[in-house]
This record gives structure tokens, sequence and C-alpha cells, in this order.
């Protein structure tokens, strides 16, 4: 009997194998050849006498109204010169980050088929850490100030928010820009609902970011992340006898979704928690509605929360009491 088991075991190991194998082997052989265009070098090491070639150029850099001498001040200004040398430290070489994201839209194409390959556009802006990546249909611009390492000189932002501005945040940003076209609005500011839409985002990082550890696709430390998995029967618990699933108590965005130091239960485990941990749940929860079901990817992204809720059969682990 056992010698019966071990070969059926071996047997479904193959297939898997096999089926991922396949999978692979498709994403890998469709066409993308991405062009990238550093505007951050261009504008920084164009001449002054030069600006307008520059400015026909990429005209949607340079809304109407603004003076031309605003753009040229800031070229030779010492401290964007200075930011510029750090940006150019970092990312002289940007083949390493192209190559990645070739390969993020083989895969992007594979699940997205009707995907078109974007112009990328590298540039350096305000340090706008909530658009530090901006994609749209024909164009994927990369804010790389944001990008520096976490412990760079120029950042003055607290360790939450420092902690993902790294290099290997880029690809998960992208993602995170590319699954608002893709996921259907909210249509309530519930916390279900937040919590389902902000966990189809981290399911497309599941398929997108194979590659990817689940703290990397959050944007937790390993840490953190083990601290949901430890504390997702208490956490989800704690939701249910609060009846907070379906309130539309506008501070809980704030308290379990929203990026944040840590997440607030109003209870001793504030100061061990990550922030963002509904998300995490809504993560979970998407998880296991597409391991449940069988519904096509982008049926699932225009799904309500309250059906998908309803028919995920979420059930969290048990944490020891």
């Amino acid at each position: 009997m056992r010698r019966i088991l071990f070969i059926i075991a071996i047997s479904v190991a193959i297939i898997s194998c096999d089926k991922k194998s396949k999978v692979e082997k498709a994403v890998e052989e469709i066409p993308v050849e991405l062009k990238v265009e550093r505007f951050d070098k261009l504008f920084f090491e164009t001449a002054p006498k030069d600006f307008g070639q520059l400015k026909n150029q990429f005209p949607f850099f340079f809304p109407n109204g603004t003076p031309d001498s605003v753009w040229l001040d800031k070229m030779q200004n010492p401290q964007w010169r200075e930011l510029y040398t750090e940006v150019q430290k970092k990312y002289s070489n940007f083949e390493p980050v192209k190559k990645d994201l070739n390969t993020l839209f083989k895969q992007l194409k594979f699940y997205f088929p009707e995907t078109k390959t974007p112009k990328v556009i590298t540039v350096i802006s305000e340090m706008d850490y909530n658009n530090k990546v901006i994609y749209t249909d024909s164009l994927l611009i990369i804010s790389l100030e944001l990008y520096l390492g976490k412990d760079h000189k120029f950042y003055q932002f607290p360790n939450y928010l420092k902690q993902n501005f790294v290099q290997n945040q880029i690809l998960p940003d992208v993602v995170t820009s590319f699954a608002t076209q893709k996921i259907a609005p909210m249509t309530d500011q519930s916390l279900l609902s937040q919590m389902v839409y902000f966990g189809k985002q981290l399911y497309l990082k599941d398929l997108l970011l194979p590659a990817y550890s689940d703290a990397d696709k959050i944007g937790y430390t390993p840490e953190q992340n083990k601290w949901c998995e430890d504390n997702e029967g208490y956490m989800w618990r704690y939701f249910l006898e609060n009846e907070m699933l379906y309130s539309n108590d506008s501070k809980l965005g704030n308290r379990f979704i929203n990026p944040a130091p840590f997440s607030k239960f109003y209870l001793e485990i504030d100061n061990e928690s990550p922030g963002r941990v509904g998300t995490w749940i809504g993560w979970q929860m998407v998880r296991s509605y597409m391991k449940n079901n069988e519904v096509p990817l982008e049926k699932m992204l225009k799904m309500n929360a309250k059906e998908l809720f309803e028919k995920s059969k979420y059930k969290p682990k048990k944490n020891d009491e």
C-alpha cells in the first residue's frame, strides 16, 4: 500500500512539474522587447540651448503655462543635480531592471493577451511616494529617485515607507499600477470591500511575480509577514467579533488598510503588528476564492467583494490560545 501511495505521489509531482514547465515555456516564448528612454539623463544633460528639442520630444512632461525658466533653473539647481548624481550611481546601467521588466511583461501578456507593450520612461520627480510608478496603456513612468535604497541619506521618511524604496520594489509597484486598470472599483467603502480590492492586487502579484516572496509582494519584511501568518486567526476573529467587515467607518481604512507603521487594534499587539493587515487578510481571502472556484481571472477581478467573500470558503488557521 505504501508503495502504491508513493508511486501516486511521485506521479502527481511529475505532472505538476510538467504543467508548471509548460506555463513557464509559454511565457518565455511570448515576444516582448521594451524600449527604455532615460528622461532623467536627458533632462539633466541637455544644454540650455537645446532645451526646446527636449521639450518637443517629451511635451507631456512640460505643461503649458509653466515658463521655460522654471525648467532651466531646475537643470542647474545644485540639490537637483546632486539627486541626479545619486540616481546615476545606482542606475547608470538600467539593463538589469529592463530585463526584469521584460520578464514581467511576458507574464502580463500571458494572463492578459491584449496588453500593449508600453514605452518605459525613467524620471527624477518630486519624491511623491504615492506615485512611484505610473502605468498607462502606452507609457510606464518610473521615478528612480524613490528606489535608491531604504537607508539613503536623502530620505526623510518614516521607516515603514522607506523600507520599500528599494530596487526590488520596482516590479511590485508596476503591478500595483497595472492592477488599477483591471480591478473593478469598490462599490462602497466597507472594510470588506477595501480588503478584497487590495487582496486582488496582491493576487495578481502571485501570478505576475512568481519568483517574489510573499513579503516582497506586499512590501513587508519577512518578520512582518510571519507575524501575519502567526496571527491570522486572531485578526480574523477580531474583525468578526467587532462586526467590522461590513462597516463603513472611515477610520477603518487608516487602521487596517493604508500604509502605516503598525495596525490599530487598540491592543498590546499593535506595536508588534505591521500596517495594512486588513490588506493581507483580503489577500488570503482572494487566494481561497481562486482555490475553491473555477472562475476566469478577469471575472474574479470584476466580482464584488461580498460575493467573493461568501464563495471563498475562507477559513484562517486557528492560532494557539
